[in-house]
């Protein structure tokens, strides 16, 4: 493992090796610009399979420790991704400091876009929380090495359809393990985040005459798919108590914790957030022992890393995109199932299968190639 360029941040040496140590990263980049304003790190978590491709995430994390925890849980998250998908992708993401809304210029993304091309290859930025195919653009400018350009550009676009329809597939089968029929007509559904892939997972929802909630921090979301959408408004504080058949975490990370999961009445959890389980182990354990079959998040939501890394290896097509993605349906089953006969938590099942393949890369020992 190695760390580039701790500039001007709050997190010292010792918190960034432990924290790489405990995670097994590879590489861990500290990006600073005063000009623009950028405060950036990008994580490379495993790169056995192939470069590491991973969105970035711009957020107002309190703090760079914050900030660094995120970026290497889902750093790490997106090796298990691509390895369970069958993809020939490492693992690696980055996080900017800022709010999106009011901190992002073109100014801090061709910066930011500069450190991206420092790393050579090994680590591919793409959209993720907080970003747009518009600021890929941006960041194309600067390096080669980004994926998700808008249409225009030959790019693949905006990827939450196909991360949304990635998620649909896995709640249908999550549901065929649970209810004994992967139809969602009348299930009562609660889909928490409402922004793009939450809107499309929504449509794909209503079309099958789900009952919905929706909740969201921001009140422009709600809007915006209640003037689209049938749906129910939850109350953003006590919704962790309604009964539900599924509860679809689409926000950010850490909504399955020791406060919400005693809380939870539902059998399903099937959603887009990444890292959706504050303590992996602890809480996927707990998830079961109470009866809510958990479909493991890295498996579920790997539409959107298809969609990018089908553009980043040309020729593209949303339609062989959403074809792969289709297949997560039956990956989904085939892990719950695994794991109900071997009396294991959903998680572990999936990280065995992730594992498998990355250890057999391993064993090879081709060494990534930046050229």
């Amino acid at each position: 493992m190695a760390i580039k360029d701790p500039i001007e941040l709050e997190t010292t040496s010792r918190d960034v090796l432990q924290s790489m140590e405990m995670m097994d990263h590879e590489e861990v980049l500290f990006c600073h610009d005063k000009a623009s304003g950028l405060r950036a790190i990008i994580a490379v978590h495993n790169t056995a399979l192939g470069p590491a491709l991973g969105g970035t995430r711009m957020w107002p994390y309190a703090s760079e420790q914050e900030a660094l925890w995120d970026v290497l849980r889902l750093s790490r998250g997106m090796t298990y991704k691509a390895a369970v998908s069958g993809l020939n992708l490492g693992g690696g993401k980055a996080v900017i400091i800022g709010d999106s809304r009011r901190h992002k210029s073109e100014h801090l993304l061709r910066r930011f876009g500069q450190f991206v091309n420092d790393l050579g290859g090994k680590y591919i930025t793409a959209e993720d929380v907080g970003m747009t195919s518009r600021d890929m653009e941006y960041i194309r400018m600067s390096t080669p090495h980004v994926s998700g350009l808008p249409a225009h550009l030959g790019g693949s676009g905006n990827p939450s359809p196909v991360t949304a329809f990635g998620v649909y597939m896995g709640m249908k089968a999550a549901a065929k393990h649970t209810f004994g029929s992967d139809s969602l007509e009348n299930k009562k559904i609660l889909v928490q985040g409402c922004g793009s892939v939450g809107q499309h997972l929504v449509a794909l929802l209503v079309k099958e005459n789900a009952r919905i909630w929706v909740t969201d921090i921001f009140e422009d979301k709600i809007k915006e798919v209640t003037a689209t959408h049938n749906v129910h408004v939850a109350d953003a504080d006590n919704f962790y108590d309604m009964e539900m058949d599924i509860y679809s975490p689409c926000a950010l990370g850490g909504t399955l914790n020791d406060a919400t999961i005693p809380r939870l009445r539902c059998r399903v959890v099937a959603g887009a957030a990444n890292n959706q389980l504050l303590d992996e182990d602890v809480h996927s354990r707990e998830l079961m022992e109470r009866g809510i079959v958990y479909a493991p998040d890295f498996l579920i939501n790997a539409g959107g890393l298809i969609n990018v890394y089908s553009e980043y290896l040309g020729n593209y097509s949303r339609e062989a995109a959403m074809e792969q993605t289709r297949h997560i349906y039956d990956l989904t089953l085939e892990i719950l199932q695994k794991a109900a006969a071997n009396g294991q938590t959903t998680l572990a099942a999936a990280k065995q299968k992730a594992e498998a393949r990355l250890r057999m890369a391993a064993q090879l020992k081709i060494p990534f190639n930046r050229d």
